[in-house]
C-alpha cells in the first residue's frame, strides 16, 4: 500500500459533514483511500458535493452526497437518518462544516452570533446525537471527530462569534467523551 492508502477504514460507513470542499473533501478522499465501504459528504453546494461524491466512487468506495445545511437542526438530524437509510448505519463522523464570518465583540450582531452557533455548534451537536443513537441501537462502536480551531484557545479579535462557537464544541466533545467513553 502507498503512504496514502491503508485499510484503516475498511468496511466503515463514514459521514463527512462539510465534505464538499477544503479540509472536509480531503478527509472524505482519505477515508475512501483507507478502505471505507461508503463515504457520504454533505454540504449546501450541490455541484461541489456531487463532484466530490463522484471522485470518491472513482477511488473505489460508494460515494454519496446529501445536501444539508447543518445550521438547521432538523437537517442535521435528517442527514444522519438519510445516511442510515441509504447505507444501513453510520460508523464514523467527521464534523467539518463551519462558518467563519468576521465579527468582533463590539460589532457582532445577534444574527451573526446565531449563525455561528447554528452551524458551528448546533450542527455538530445534533449530528453527534443522531449518530450516537444509531451506534447505541446497534451496540456498535464508532468514531466522531469534531474539527476545532486553535482560535478557540487563543481568541482572535475579528472572529469573536467563531471563537465562541468553537470553544463550545470543545465542551460538547469533552462531554461526549466522558459520557460515552
Amino acid at each position: 500500500m502507498s503512504a496514502l492508502t491503508s485499510d484503516l477504514m475498511a468496511g466503515k460507513v463514514v459521514l463527512v459533514v462539510g465534505g464538499t470542499q477544503g479540509l472536509g473533501a480531503h478527509i472524505a478522499r482519505q477515508a475512501a483511500r483507507s478502505g471505507a465501504e461508503a463515504v457520504v459528504v454533505s454540504g449546501r453546494g450541490e455541484d461541489k458535493g456531487r463532484a466530490v461524491a463522484d471522485e470518491l466512487t472513482a477511488l473505489g468506495t460508494q460515494g454519496a452526497f446529501i445536501k444539508a445545511d447543518v445550521g438547521d437542526p432538523e437537517q442535521a438530524l435528517s442527514l444522519v437518518e438519510q445516511t442510515i437509510t441509504t447505507f444501513g448505519r453510520v460508523d464514523c463522523v467527521a464534523n467539518v462544516a463551519a462558518t467563519t464570518s468576521r465579527g468582533s465583540l463590539i460589532d457582532t450582531t445577534p444574527d451573526l452570533l446565531e449563525q455561528h452557533l447554528s452551524v458551528n455548534l448546533k450542527g455538530p451537536f445534533f449530528v453527534m446525537q443522531a449518530a450516537v443513537k444509531d451506534m447505541q441501537r446497534r451496540s456498535a462502536p464508532g468514531n466522531i471527530v469534531n474539527i476545532l480551531s486553535i482560535s478557540a484557545h487563543g481568541g482572535q479579535p475579528y472572529l469573536a462569534p467563531y471563537v465562541a462557537s468553537k470553544w463550545a464544541v470543545i465542551g460538547i466533545t469533552r462531554t461526549a467523551a466522558v459520557e460515552l467513553g
